[in-house]
């Protein structure tokens, strides 16, 4: 595995090929392409350089992707009976590099193996329609003799039959339809019907008490028998 440790902004940094980092902001448009020269450890496998201080011919070539900033970060200072309070927040801004290739005196731009297979696969893939296309007429005419393709069986649909008008009325429920006429010989007397039943007469109201009726009454009332005397009231 091929790295290098890079010196930038005054930290170090471990630059993979295809790996990025997060440097401090470098004022270089975000696009384009930079060259960090500052290389203090090269390893190439087994293979380790030194530099004294750095290592000659031997630049990391990088592509800037962007410029962010960081978390914030809140500073507060103060000082106890003394009535100091300051508070203050910072962000620090960032720039997002692309390890593109560790040394060379030049960039060589290379086609990710990606971009390869993608462009090998639109090649086949005509070839293969070519053939498909040849191939659909064949299983399109083969079929069974004397048997009609599954689109052309039309599903069967039964019809009911309509309901045609009612002869006979339906008898209220609970009761009883009413006995349809016999028909009666000739001379035959009809059936006796039953007695109507007769009221029963009215109570004549009783008659009113006149003035001489109650006299009488009360004559009877207050007469005794001889010898015994009334009783005392």
């Amino acid at each position: 595995m091929k790295y290098a440790i890079v010196e930038t902004g005054g930290k170090q940094f471990r630059a993979v090929e295809g790996g990025t980092l997060e440097v401090d902001r470098l004022p270089v448009e975000a696009g384009k392409n930079i060259k960090l020269e500052q290389v203090l450890l090269l390893a190439d496998g087994d293979s380790v350089t030194v530099g004294r201080p750095l290592v000659k011919d031997s630049p990391v070539w990088a592509r800037v992707l962007e410029h962010f900033k960081g978390p914030k970060v809140t500073i507060f200072n103060y000082s106890p009976k003394k009535r100091i309070r300051v508070k203050t927040g910072h962000r620090q801004n960032y720039t997002r590099l692309l390890v593109e290739q560790i040394g060379g005196t030049e960039l060589v731009k290379r086609t990710p193996a990606k971009v390869e297979k993608a462009a090998e696969a639109k090649a086949e893939k005509p070839a293969r329609a070519g053939k498909a296309a040849k191939a659909e007429p064949k299983t399109k005419a083969s079929s069974p003799k004397g048997k009609q393709p599954a689109a052309a069986a039309a599903p069967k649909v039964k019809v009911a039959p309509k309901a045609g008008p009612k002869t006979e009325t339906s008898a209220p429920k609970g009761k009883k339809p009413a006995a349809r006429a016999a028909s009666k010989p000739a001379g035959s007397k009809p059936a006796s019907s039953p007695k109507a039943k007769v009221p029963a007469p009215k109570a004549k109201p009783a008659p009113r008490a006149t003035s001489s009726t109650k006299k009488t009454s009360s004559s009877k009332a207050t007469s005794s028998p001889k010898g015994k005397k009334p009783s005392a009231k």
